[in-house]
């Protein structure tokens, strides 16, 4: 049940693409980035009334990194790179990860996270079949997005928290609020939103933001950044699987191997690491008794 509860996040990620495709395709991304993030951030304050939990330098840095300059990046890495690429970028963050606490920590990844993160990058890259033609703008934007991920998620996991709910709304309240000025700037005045989109909104700000956000501080309180950087795999398989159900889309054989190849990386990942040569450790661990030999 626990890792049912950590996935939600990258599962409901995933169905981004087909509900602006399906109801939101007439307005400017950087307004519908605004009216993901506010309305969900007002919304849990509503339920749940509390301060901020952090310190307010703490809370505004987490809610520029993890929401106002994350979703500007990815915004802009979408504009100059094919999606299937962009995706395929954002697939690094297991590797990411290991890198960052490799670099500050000094911990390095063991093998197994280490070969199941190219496991499953090698998936992803299946599934998404990346187009050779790269803009360098456009991959910089995607690659420092999801440092910008990586490095939100081990200071959320480090820093000490106990109401998740209340950070989550801060996080998304101040991240929407920086988000509205370069809305406008980029974009123009805020549209105002039609009935026929209201769908999709009310899908984006309750499921696709305001939960899917708090399940993600969850898991990686409960289950720490490797074990959720390697569920995020799931976010362009889940997309993927949305544009054949609802947009219409259809998958062919290298697509579907690189699901399966997902799949098993996720698998392994939660098989217990046994050490090698378990016989030679138990032995030095336990010296010869006097009179034996």
């Amino acid at each position: 049940m626990p890792l049912l509860i950590a996935l939600l996040a990258p599962l409901l990620w995933g169905s981004t693409y087909a509900v602006v495709s399906l109801y939101l395709t007439d307005y400017s991304p950087y307004w519908v980035a605004v009216w993901r993030a506010l309305p969900a951030g007002l919304l849990l304050l509503l339920c749940h009334p509390r301060r901020p939990p952090l310190t307010w330098n703490r809370q505004f840095l987490l809610a520029f990194c993890n929401i106002t300059a994350f979703f500007a990046l990815l915004f802009v890495a979408a504009y100059r790179l094919p999606g299937a690429v962009a995706g395929t970028l954002g697939a690094t963050l297991p590797l990411v990860l290991m890198g960052l606490a490799w670099v500050q920590d000094g911990v390095r990844p063991t093998l197994k996270w280490l070969l199941l993160g190219l496991m499953g990058l090698a998936g992803v890259l299946l599934l998404l079949n990346p187009s050779a033609n790269l803009d360098p703008v456009g991959v910089a934007c995607a690659l420092l997005a999801t440092l910008l991920i990586g490095q939100s998620s081990r200071w959320m996991q480090r820093w000490p928290v106990s109401d998740l709910l209340a950070l989550t709304a801060w996080q998304l309240l101040l991240g929407g609020l920086m988000l509205i000025p370069l809305a406008w700037w980029l974009a123009g005045p805020m549209p105002l939103p039609q009935p026929a989109s209201a769908p999709g909104l009310i899908w984006l700000v309750l499921l696709n933001t305001a939960l899917a956000y708090w399940a993600w501080l969850w898991g990686l309180k409960r289950h720490g950044p490797e074990v959720m950087g390697m569920l995020a795999l799931t976010n362009p398989m889940v997309a993927v699987s949305f544009g054949v159900l609802l947009v219409g889309e259809a998958l062919d054989a290298r697509q579907w191997l690189g699901i399966a190849v997902i799949l098993l990386s996720l698998f392994l990942m939660k098989l217990p690491t046994r050490p090698l040569f378990k016989d030679r450790q138990t032995a030095k661990a336990c010296p010869d008794q006097p009179g034996n030999g």
